[in-house]
């Protein structure tokens, strides 16, 4: 049996997913900011006398410090991860800053991934398979990323701010695979299409009548789940390797550039280094 974290796991599609795996006898770790979605999932846990596999880690994942202490928990607790499944996001049709002064979207989407991925490489490289599924969005062109602007001072739209956050996963998952590919850990980048989630955000009319037309044909949660569950249960041989509605697409081209994944690597860890000099904490381990 495998151990399976899941960040954004008490809703949507890491919810649905927390169940199916629990109910195969796997140990899940939910990690989400609901306390009450939290005890949910544990007495539903406890309901299949699944209790003693069933953990859950409140934290807002948005702000720094709190990915750090996800961190100390989950090294503490499980000497190997076999899957970390990455699914946390809030669409915010107003721009806000977290505690830390950093676009929320930015931080939730993007650099929580960052942390938690690179955070877990030891952990996850005990595992005989490991692999870290990011359900993002692969496959955009470079072009949605402001080089200049990544925190979207200027000129701020929700969707673009989600735009952007997906690409820069695509190229968080090209510097992954070339820095941990030897570990043997893979990095599956993961589009399931437009899904009847929970549609986690602050929408402004506009845009909240756009997403309840998209529930109207959107596929039901289940059904977005056999990517994810292939990826971790025969993670592909490839270090990188990415999907849209469940069929492979490459990952060579230029929307994928090594140039560009080194790029965002450096100005992330210029954003992290800021955040320590002003805090005295800590950014990737």
């Amino acid at each position: 049996m495998k151990t399976i974290v899941i960040a954004g796991g008490t809703d949507g599609i890491g919810k649905a997913l927390a169940a199916t795996r629990l109910g195969n006898g796997d140990t899940v770790v939910v990690i989400g900011r609901s306390e009450v979605k939290g005890k949910a999932f544990l007495e539903t846990a406890a309901t299949v006398g699944a209790q003693d596999r069933a953990f859950f880690i409140p934290a807002d994942l948005s702000l720094l410090g709190e990915n750090e202490r996800v961190l100390k928990k989950l090294r503490a607790r499980f000497p190997r991860i076999d899957a970390l499944v990455l699914c946390a996001r809030h669409y915010r049709t107003e721009r806000a800053l977290t505690a830390d002064g950093i676009e929320e979207n930015f931080a939730l989407f993007y650099l929580s991934r960052y942390l938690l991925g690179h955070g877990l490489v030891d952990t996850l490289s005990a595992a005989e398979r490991p692999v870290v599924v990011n359900v993002a969005g692969p496959g955009a062109s470079l072009s949605v990323v402001r080089w200049d602007d990544l925190e979207l001072r200027h000129g701020y739209h929700g969707g673009a701010a989600l735009g952007q956050g997906g690409k820069l996963n695509d190229l968080l998952g090209v510097t992954f695979a070339e820095r941990y590919g030897d570990s043997g850990i893979r990095y599956v980048l993961i589009h399931p299409g437009v899904t009847a989630t929970s549609f986690s955000g602050e929408y402004d009319e506009v845009t909240l009548r756009q997403i309840l037309s998209m529930q109207s044909f959107a596929k039901p949660v289940e059904a977005a789940l056999p990517p994810i569950v292939d990826a971790i249960d025969a993670p592909p041989a490839e270090p990188l390797s990415a999907f849209v509605e469940g069929l492979r697409i490459g990952v060579k081209d230029r929307s994928f550039a090594p140039d560009a994944a080194e790029r965002l690597d450096a100005a992330t860890e210029r954003i992290l280094e800021e955040h320590r000099r002003r805090t005295g904490g800590t950014g990737r381990n």
